[in-house]
């Protein structure tokens, strides 16, 4: 049965947005401020399974913990007729995922948008938070360069040492198969295991993200899950698919946040954050005339353009 049309309260249903292994997103109207606003419900058949409802509560309660730039924004847990309904902020851009299918970012546009996401992870590693999700489908990138990060369905606090438990996922369209939560390709080692998992597991996610900014590639995928898992547990990136204009520092950025052994990792995001600022201020200084500034800078051309025209088409 299709929402579109459909009234949550304040919010009428007007276009489908994402959709992923628990919820579907839909632009909606909020009618009280006249404002767009994105709203994401329940599957259905998920609407009465407590776990999922839970689950649902606690994506809320993780959003809300955050007011930052680069994290999306909640604006509220609704109830109506008895079904619970997310209200966020609607994020303009594509996914890293959907500008992807163009093939690899331009380095230094890849390196802003990398900086920017290590600073939401930051953030949210600083709140106690850790995504547990992060992938390209998850990012968006704003017509201003905005790096806004989505879904926190599966965030988890990094204090809690329990272990992932086996569920249905989001698994990238490769299988139905029980998953661990989360999206295999860009799952640590730790966390496929099944083992305790925080701020590192989004450490390694992030290398993998920021690989395949640069290389245009997923660096652990197949069409089969259980391939994928082996590949992330034993094959290694192949470095030489990086651009060689890519920088020493960030070379090394990528290798440490990649490495199987969590304790070998990066320390924390915040170090990534640091080390991208510095390689970002040395291309500054040695090329005072390259374009650096949100004025100039234009993410993704025609193609985020046209987006943009589709955008304010459907509105």
């Amino acid at each position: 049965m299709t929402l579109i049309g459909r009234a949550f309260g304040a919010y009428r249903i007007m276009t489908p947005l994402a959709a992923g292994g628990m919820g579907e997103v839909y632009v909606a109207r909020d009618q009280r401020l006249g404002r767009d606003v994105a709203v994401k419900v329940l599957r259905t058949g998920l609407t009465h399974d407590p776990q999922r409802i839970e689950r649902f509560r606690h994506e809320a309660q993780m959003l809300a913990a955050f007011s930052h730039p680069n994290i999306a924004t909640i604006y509220g847990l609704e109830e109506w007729d008895h079904s619970l309904y997310l209200v966020m902020e609607l994020v303009p851009g594509p996914t890293l995922a959907e500008r992807m299918k163009q093939g690899r970012v331009p380095l230094w546009d890849a390196l802003r948008i990398a900086r920017q996401l290590a600073e939401a992870l930051a953030a949210a590693h600083e709140k106690g938070i850790a995504h547990r999700d992060v992938k390209p489908s998850n990012i968006k990138v704003t017509p201003e360069g905005r790096v806004k990060v989505l879904d926190f369905g599966v965030a988890r606090p990094i204090a809690d040492d329990g272990e992932d438990a086996a569920d249905m996922s989001d698994s990238g369209g490769t299988t139905t198969s029980p998953v661990l939560l989360g999206t295999p390709a860009y799952m640590s080692p730790e966390r496929v295991r099944g083992e305790a998992s925080g701020q590192a597991s989004d450490i390694w996610a992030f290398g993998c993200v920021l690989y395949e900014l640069l290389t245009g590639r997923k660096l652990f995928a197949s069409k089969d899950i259980f391939e994928t898992i082996a590949s992330v547990l034993l094959s290694e990136p192949d470095w030489t698919a990086l651009p060689l204009e890519t920088p020493r520092t960030v070379r090394g950025l990528i290798r440490r946040c990649l490495e199987k052994d969590s304790r070998r990792r990066l320390p924390e995001i915040g170090c990534a954050q640091i080390m991208l600022d510095g390689v970002l201020a040395c291309a500054i200084s040695e090329a005072p005339s390259r374009r650096t500034s949100r004025e100039n800078w234009r993410p993704f051309g025609t193609w985020a353009r046209r987006q943009r025209s589709a955008h304010a088409a459907r509105i």
